[in-house]
């Protein structure tokens, strides 16, 4: 062993030796004598299974046992995402500290109220914990919060590029500033990520004063082999019980991951359901036993530990058809293939799933990518023509080959965050005077871009009589109102987040059904829903309605799930793939036909002369290179001067409508800057949990923040013309 193992104490010596292992990971070997001849804080970026927990926790747990606590409290604090991996992280903890006799104690919704009584009662050893659940010690605990952290000596933040740039991930900062300023002095912060795209903002993410001190450990790549096949298929317009597509998926799937472990992400939960029934039925059919399983967020806890313990298991072939559950690092063991139904929409996340496969020794990594696009008609529209989904999937698999991925956003004004947390803060403490939260939450917590002023203006907004959040007590005491106490005494109020909001479709007074929508959308914009083309007439935000009238245009793509975030390097990439002739060894004839198709397709509309064509009398097609934050910008600003547009990965589609100028000499208009008011189409904008109990004033301050970029809006407009106008 190096000299790193001598620096752990002995109970954790002993464990390692009882594991069998010859030597320590490196990224162990550096973390060890980080953790324990410095007192500053840590990221360890490494593979899924590369050993990061062990990195972390071996030297900080020698440290307790080395240096007892002379205080009551929790030790070490972990904070981590999904309540499966804490269980399954406590139990690889327990082994660890069970020689030591250190409690372990998991923490979260499903654990018995009677274990966390115990838990508070005497408060020692290892805290795993959600967000939310911390969150709720915070609320209905919140004068014990130093009594119970008081000895604190780290904060482990799992999966650590899953928060940096959400909701969830202000919380946690929060919830860390506020444990700080509790315990009376500065706790240490390691954080562990399997992906992370921009060390120096996750180094402020981790400690934002001091972010050139936070040490980084990044694991060797390694040279394992890695196999992609992209193959792509085509959906025709027929309504045949089981599509064409999905069908030839299956059986492909079937056909090569029976007998094996393996996980599919198929995208939304009803594709998940779609094909994993699809996979049963040839099972049956076969006279086979079942090995291909649904995993998603709606089916219930137990459903889902059946099938991650027959992955971790390894006893019997299981392939789990998922969403994105299965992304983040629950422990199911090696899985000797990964398949991706569409293009994902970040090449961090594709990474991240990639990295489940090819974990053993000799073993490669593996890849099955499925691109489906729709069959063209003669009426097709010409963005369809460009097969985007294709494209993007193949620019994402180059970016992953080049081990690039996407960095986090920069954080913005978080208002629906801040709202909650001032609502945390009110509830803990029994009531708060403004100042006081103010200094809590945005001078030293994350909401630093929020000036006084403006939180002020929150505070107003929350505090109106129909809203009733907050009112005023006695010598400017802040106090939960009538409709805050109810929200803070339910466990929902627990979680920042929420999933998109369900908006009603309604065409001639029918309801068609419901859709999530994540992003922007205006009167004028095209929506997909139930295989048709929707114009937007009207967006009730509040009342979750939007009304729709049908729209001109071919067979939409009915397999492209929901719309994501892509970023400017993606639409880049995406824009070298259509102007490249070559033919990626990867694909399969059928994609390669479809890539062939995309590129005639893309050359005959002729941007050489500049990033505005003319499709048809009043209709036109804009490339703007660039990804959803700024191509969305545009979208609202043309829209505002009564043009009809619709978004697409790095193009706008639109139509004169109500315009009174040429898109041309609109564009030149604001590339001079000429001022535009992006809200007038009235976009919705209502996104967040908290947002309902905003001023609409304050919501666009918010929207444009975290997801526009106003700035930019003169330099997109110019470089689009090509004449820096």
């Amino acid at each position: 062993m190096t000299p790193a193992f001598d620096k752990l104490a002995r109970p954790v010596q002993k464990w390692i030796r009882a594991q069998g292992w010859r030597e320590l990971r490196d990224i162990q070997t550096r973390a060890i004598h980080i953790l324990s001849e410095d007192k500053g804080d840590l990221i360890i970026a490494a593979s899924t299974a590369g050993g990061k927990t062990e990195a972390a926790f071996l030297p900080l747990i020698s440290q307790v046992l080395d240096d007892p606590a002379t205080v009551a409290g929790f030790d070490l604090l972990y904070i981590g995402p999904l309540k499966a991996l804490i269980s399954d992280q406590a139990r690889r903890l327990e082994d660890i500290c069970q020689e030591a006799e250190l409690p372990v104690v998991p923490w979260h919704g499903d654990i018995a109220a009677s274990s966390k009584s115990r838990a508070v009662k005497n408060p020692r050893g290892i805290l795993l914990i959600t967000p939310e659940s911390l969150e709720a010690l915070f609320v209905r605990r919140g004068l014990e919060i130093p009594r119970l952290f008081m000895s604190t000596r780290a904060v482990i933040i799992d999966e650590i590029h899953s928060l940096l740039d959400a909701e969830r991930g202000i919380q946690v900062r929060s919830l860390i500033t506020r444990l700080e300023l509790a315990a009376g002095r500065p706790i240490r912060r390691v954080g562990l990520s399997a992906t992370l795209g921009d060390m120096k903002l996750a180094r402020e993410y981790l400690r934002p004063d001091t972010p050139d001190d936070v040490h980084v450990i990044e694991a060797d790549k390694g040279s394992s082999e890695l196999r992609i096949q992209l193959r792509g298929y085509v959906s025709g317009d027929k309504d045949d019980e089981v599509p064409a597509p999905v069908g030839a998926i299956s059986d492909h799937l079937f056909t090569h991951l029976r007998g094996s472990d393996n996980l599919v992400f198929a995208g939304t939960r009803q594709s998940v359901e779609i094909y994993a029934d699809r996979l049963r039925t040839l099972c049956e059919d076969a006279h086979l036993p079942q090995e291909f399983y649904p995993h998603h967020a709606n089916l219930s806890r137990e459903y889902r530990e059946f099938v991650e313990r027959r992955l971790k298991e390894g006893t019997v072939p299981t392939t789990a058809i998922c969403t994105s559950t299965l992304e983040l690092g629950i422990d199911i063991g090696d899985v000797t293939c990964v398949a991706q139904i569409g293009a994902p929409f970040s090449v961090a996340s594709l990474r991240q799933r990639l990295g489940r496969s090819g974990r053993r020794e000799g073993s490669p990594a593996i890849l099955r990518q499925y691109a489906i696009e729709t069959e063209l008609h003669a009426d097709s529209n010409v963005v369809d023509r460009l097969r985007l989904g294709l494209v993007r999937a193949v620019a994402m698999i180059e970016l992953l080959l080049e081990g690039w991925c996407e960095p986090p956003r920069p954080d913005a004004l978080h208002l629906s965050t801040l709202v909650h947390q001032i609502l945390s803060v009110i509830s803990g403490r029994g009531g708060a005077k403004a100042p006081d939260i103010y200094k809590v939450l945005c001078q030293y917590g994350p909401f630093r871009s929020v000036s006084s002023a403006m939180f002020l203006d929150v505070l107003r907004a929350i505090g109106r009589p129909d809203v009733a959040l907050i009112e005023q007590g006695e010598e400017g005491i802040l106090l939960l109102g009538e409709v805050g106490e109810k929200l803070t005494d339910h466990y929902s109020f627990f979680a920042v987040f929420k999933t998109p909001e369900e908006y009603r479709i309604v065409a001639n007074g029918k309801a068609l059904g419901t859709i999530s929508i994540d992003s922007l959308l205006a009167p004028g914009m095209l929506i997909i829903f139930s295989g048709r083309r929707w114009h937007v007439q009207e967006i009730h935000d509040r009342e979750r309605v939007i009304v729709v009238v049908p729209a001109k245009a071919g067979v939409p793509p009915r397999f492209g799930g929901d719309p994501g975030i892509i970023h400017d390097r993606v639409v880049e990439r995406m824009f070298g793939v259509l102007e490249s002739r070559e033919r990626p060894i990867y694909m399969d004839r059928t994609a390669l036909d479809l890539l062939d198709e995309a590129r005639g397709n893309y050359a005959q509309i002729r941007f050489d002369t500049g990033g505005i064509v003319q499709t048809a009398d009043s209709e036109f097609l804009i490339a703007t290179r660039l990804g959803t934050f700024k191509t969305e910008t545009l979208a609202l600003a043309l829209r505002s001067q009564g043009y009809r547009v619709h978004v697409h990965d790095g193009f706008i589609e639109g139509a004169i409508g109500e315009a009174q100028s040429s898109p041309s000499d609109t564009l030149k208009a604001i590339a001079r800057g000429t001022n535009i008011d992006l809200f007038s189409s009235d976009p919705n904008l209502i996104s967040e949990k908290f947002h309902p109990y905003l001023t609409d004033e304050l919501l666009r301050l918010d929207i444009a923040s975290s997801k526009l970029d106003r700035e930019s809006l003169p330099r997109i407009c110019a470089n689009i013309l090509g004449d820096g106008a």
